[in-house]
């Protein structure tokens, strides 16, 4: 099949190619191919071919379900088969040949990928050609002169044309109506139980030796064969003969319509702006709550409903939101389990994320959503799920969410859908391999997060919907740990930055001791009020209440009066009143104070501890003496002991009292890509930094971009013109530049050339490579290299050792 495709591939066009490698990002995936050959092994990939199945619409997958039923189809064959016009069907053939599932040979006849036969074990209910099974070894060249008499065939000439004359005659309605005359009554019935809830059917295997019976008569006649004693299964041309000439294929080329309502552009945009400066406060806010109280899982994993409803009453969060961005948060690894703490708290990641300005924020979390493989809205028999428990539909919730919005997406301006059932009729149509109660399941739970998150008001996409909806060709998945393409797609950062530019970041003060918002606030007002007073409301105005406990909240934080009185002026007037009430709680504050360190050393001896605590090198510790025989560290338990034995001492670890201090897990971050993302948005090459996993704030790592497909299609076909003895002058260009290889190495690398295989190298200095894909140039070989991530020359003359890579 690849050879097919090869030889497709060859008479192809610059603008054919090149839409094929824009369809398929796979195809030219890095190490992208240079070689058409190359690239139709990828093309032809079986599950690279069941995954872009996933992504086309119904007519297309009706078009090849019916091709595969056929013997040798072809567009008009195809058009009758299906009983439409061949104008109908030649726009859809047209995009499964630009995908490369299917492509026209020489002779008119549509070839299909073989993955596309695979993902359709019985296409229509149909079983295997008739071919299948008169070529089978259990057939004899005697049974099969038998069987074209029985059908009234000569039983004379080769194997090959028997088999052929006795297909045509069993595909010929005419000729099967005259031979089902002489059958045993009941043998129309049997063949219409297998024709159309077939192919393959339990029978009695006694039946099919019996004389006189409609088993055994069928047999005979080549209708019905036998894989094993008690099944037998019917052809795939026996089977369409029997459904008659009124049976057609469902072909369905316009997708059913959308049901609509006018909605008001601006009220849309506007609950936008309120819904996403929401969603980065509450997620700061969320996060923050877990700093101070990790949020426990369960024994069974996930959290409970408890823990859910505790937060969402600390944090002034709906239970709805809640359980939307807590899955979010862990998504974007802002929040993570933590062994010691033994619970789910902050990372370092959110460290820096709550320093990043408003929209990379939001695009943090937007992303994240779009990559989730979980459903925090789905009901299930009228319960939701665990938050951050196991969904065993895994990705197929997140293809679902992707395809909601499509359609969406493709709505008139100005409308929003009136009708859910006609949404998911048609989310169907556009994706009909999503499993359909998965998609009615999933659907109301989609609009609803959507709507949280400010992608969806009054039914209709906002900006920041149309913008994320576009982004379906590379959204990566919920395990993925670099920088997905999506955070820094420019259209989802314009409408991102639109979204959040209502904010306000002043606050009236009221001499009643109030801060009124009017407006969405943005995440550092918010965080600001919020430490100092009680949120008594939100929505187009959020109120805010200055008490003597919110207060102290504050100071305990580490503000001090003049600080927390400069900073609330910093976003209005202070009032008197207001003013009092700080600096009289402050002069209260401190009375009675509480340490809190980081451990305990104790020793039975004295003079030791006092030796520990005046010992220079250990100072870092912030060691202090409570009493003659106990010692307390500013640092935690690990880096003290640490710091001990490193010094000559020899503690031991004890086991703790209760939680010490938080701190931050830290989310593992791959350091394997060539370019790097720097807290700031700076790039730079991975080289530059050798101590990267020493920076205070490890970079986020960028994949690296794939080749444009078009201009890619044009260097195939330019390098792929005169391909005729190339192997020849490959192992000849080789044995007179690779010297200090032995023949057999010289033989390996030159399958590095002519096929692609991998291959690690070594060359003079100790430098070694793992190589692939390569081309020879002039008196170097231009290969891909996987520690660069990208093809790099490496001079024949200096390759030193050429080792299998598996």
């Amino acid at each position: 099949m690849e050879d097919h495709l090869l030889g497709w591939l060859r008479t192809l066009e610059e603008d054919r190619l090149g839409r094929i490698l824009a369809n398929r990002p796979d195809a030219i995936a890095a190490p992208w191919p240079r070689r058409l050959d190359t690239l139709a092994q990828r093309l032809g990939n079986g599950f690279a071919v069941m995954e872009t199945l996933r992504d086309l619409p119904l007519p297309c997958l009706q078009l090849a379900e019916a091709a595969l039923a056929m013997s040798r189809p072809t567009a008009e064959r195809l058009a009758d088969f299906v009983d439409t016009q061949a104008g109908e069907v030649t726009p859809w053939l047209e995009h499964l040949y630009d995908h490369a599932l299917a492509w026209p040979g020489d002779d008119g006849v549509i070839r299909l990928a073989e993955g596309v036969s695979r993902w359709w074990a019985a296409p229509l209910g149909l079983g295997e050609p008739l071919g299948h099974y008169l070529n089978s070894w259990t057939i004899s060249n005697d049974a099969l002169h038998a069987l074209a008499r029985n059908v009234g065939l000569p039983a004379q000439g080769n194997k090959r044309r028997t088999i052929a004359r006795v297909t045509e005659a069993l595909s010929d309605a005419g000729r099967m109506q005259a031979l089902l005359r002489g059958a045993p009554e009941g043998t129309a019935p049997l063949l219409d139980r297998f024709a159309w809830d077939g192919p393959s059917r339990d029978i009695d295997g006694g039946r099919f030796v019996t004389p006189g019976t409609p088993e055994k008569w069928c047999a005979d006649h080549g209708l019905l064969f036998r894989p094993s004693w008690h099944v037998a299964e019917i052809p795939r041309e026996v089977a369409i003969c029997l459904r008659g000439p009124g049976y057609h294929p469902a072909f369905r080329p316009v997708a059913p319509e959308v049901a609509t309502i006018p909605v008001d552009p601006e009220e849309v945009d506007h609950l936008m702006t309120l819904a996403a400066p929401h969603v980065v406060e509450r997620c700061a806010a969320l996060l923050d709550n877990t700093s101070k109280t990790p949020l426990p899982l369960l024994k069974t994993g996930g959290v409970g409903v408890r823990e859910v409803r505790r937060m969402a009453k600390e944090t002034g969060c709906d239970e709805d939101e809640t359980r939307l961005l807590l899955e979010v948060c862990a998504v974007a690894r802002l929040l993570a389990w933590d062994e010691q703490s033994g619970g789910m708290i902050p990372t370092e990641r959110f460290d820096r994320w709550r320093l990043d300005e408003g929209s990379a924020r939001l695009r943090v979390l937007l992303s994240a959503w779009w990559r989730m493989e979980r459903s925090s809205l789905r009901k299930i028999d009228g319960k939701y799920g665990t938050v951050l428990g196991d969904d065993p539909a895994g990705s197929a919730v997140a293809r679902v969410r992707r395809a909601v919005l499509a359609v969406l997406a493709h709505l008139p301006a100005g409308t929003g859908f009136a009708d859910r059932d006609s949404l998911v009729a048609n989310v169907h149509w556009h994706a009909p391999l999503l499993d359909q109660e998965l998609l009615r399941e999933c659907a109301p739970a989609v609009l609803a997060e959507a709507t949280l998150l400010g992608l969806l008001a009054n039914d209709a996409l906002t900006d920041l919907g149309r913008a994320l909806s576009g982004l379906t060709a590379k959204p990566g998945d919920e395990n993925d740990d670099s920088v997905p393409l999506v955070e820094h797609d420019p259209v989802l950062a314009a409408a991102s930055t639109r979204a959040l530019a209502s904010v306000r970041r002043s606050a009236l003060f009221g001499p009643d001791l109030t801060a009124v918002v009017t407006g969405p606030p943005s995440a550092e007002l918010a965080a600001l009020l919020d430490r100092a007073a009680e949120r008594e409301s939100r929505g187009a105005a959020s109120v805010w209440r200055f008490t003597t406990e919110s207060v102290r909240r504050a100071l305990d934080h580490g503000y001090e009066a003049d600080a927390l009185l400069d900073e609330l002026a910093g976003v209005g007037t202070i009032p008197q009143p207001l003013e009092y009430l700080v600096r009289d709680t402050a002069r209260r504050h401190g009375e009675v104070t509480v340490t809190t360190v980081g451990c305990v050393i104790q020793a039975g001896d004295p003079g030791l501890l006092a030796e520990i605590a005046a010992h220079r090198r250990l100072s870092r510790l912030g060691l202090r003496l409570l009493a003659p025989t106990v010692l307390v560290s500013a640092a935690g338990a690990e880096r003290t002991l640490a710091l001990l034995r490193e010094n000559g001492y020899s503690p031991v670890p004890v086991s703790d009292t209760g939680q010490i201090t938080i701190h931050r897990v830290r989310a593992e971050e791959p350091h394997n890509g060539k370019l790097v993302l720097l807290p700031g948005g700076q790039v730079a090459e991975l080289a530059e930094f050798p101590d990267i996993a020493e920076l205070e704030a490890p970079p986020y790592i960028l994949a690296e971009p794939t080749p444009d497909p078009y201009e890619h299609a044009r260097r195939l076909l330019t390098d792929n013109r005169a391909e005729d003895g190339k192997s020849g002058r490959t192992w000849a260009i080789i044995g007179r530049m690779a010297t200090r290889l032995p023949t057999a190495q010289q033989s390996l690398l030159g399958f590095v050339v002519d096929r692609g295989v991998r291959a690690g190298i070594t060359l003079t200095g100790g430098l070694t490579a793992t190589i692939s894909h390569g081309e020879l140039k002039g008196c170097a070989l231009d290969a891909w290299c996987e520690e660069a991530g990208d093809y790099l020359e490496f001079p024949l003359a200096e390759i030193v050792e050429v080792r299998g890579a598996y």
